[in-house]
């Protein structure tokens, strides 16, 4: 089985994400199933995650990325009528094959409850998604190295996680895609938690806000490209289990 994730860009205000989000859910998500996907998850922008503002937004003039759609096919050559559904929404898309590394999960971390609600009910909190990009002149070996063996760790310690994916891209499966080297998911408890640097940071003082940003920092700029770097919230829907 082999995961694909297909990204959508707009212009990234509630107004468009909400009918962007019915649309979604209402009938792309049932083409999506028809066309066989063993799972689904659909991440949209919309009014409920605008307050949580962006950590890394685009510079002005670039569009966010708006919509994050994971599908699980027996093989990415599979993937005609899932692409089909996509390109019937009518915005720029890009699609990717990937590996999928689920660090923490709902019900992992003191941040969230274990999964109690159903498929295809809106999770709790907010989700970012990043795409990120590898630093020039680093080697591959030692950018995993740093991205799972030290920004995972110091993140999780540092931030309220709920839950974290990371998926490394493998390759591009449409024409024209964006060079992208991973994806990553976080959820958050609340959208105050992304709004508020003091929760955000699990900082108790300013002088602790201070102390986890710079190491924070520190940390990401080790293993990212920060001028690349693009994060958009979303809502997240769990609509069908990998299976």
């Amino acid at each position: 089985m082999e995961k694909l994730i297909y990204l959508l860009w707009g212009d990234g205000t509630p107004e468009s994400g909400d009918p962007l989000r019915v649309r979604l859910l209402e009938d792309t998500a049932q083409r999506l199933i028809t066309a066989g996907v063993r799972g689904l998850t659909i991440n949209v922008h919309d009014s409920d995650a605008a307050p949580a503002p962006s950590p890394a937004p685009p510079p002005e003039g670039e569009e966010p990325h708006v919509v994050e759609v994971s599908v699980w096919l027996d093989s990415y050559e599979h993937r005609a009528a899932v692409e089909s559904a996509l390109v019937d929404l009518g915005l720029r898309m890009a699609g990717y094959l990937v590996v999928e590394s689920l660090y923490d999960d709902y019900g992992t971390t003191p941040h969230a409850r274990m999964r109690d609600w159903g498929d295809g009910e809106r999770s709790p909190g907010v989700l970012t998604v990043a795409l990120i990009h590898r630093p020039a002149g680093l080697a591959y070996d030692e950018w995993i190295t740093l991205w799972h063996g030290t920004q995972s760790p110091v993140s999780g310690e540092l931030q309220p996680r709920t839950r974290y994916v990371r998926n490394e891209v493998v390759r591009a499966v449409t024409k024209g895609a964006p060079d992208i080297d991973g994806i990553v998911e976080e959820g958050w408890p609340s959208t105050g938690h992304v709004a508020d640097p003091m929760l955000f940071f699990n900082a108790a003082s300013p002088e602790e806000l201070n102390t986890n940003v710079s190491r924070m920092i520190a940390s990401v700029e080790a293993c990212l490209d920060l001028a690349r770097l693009r994060s958009s919230t979303m809502s997240e829907y769990l609509i069908k289990p990998v299976g």
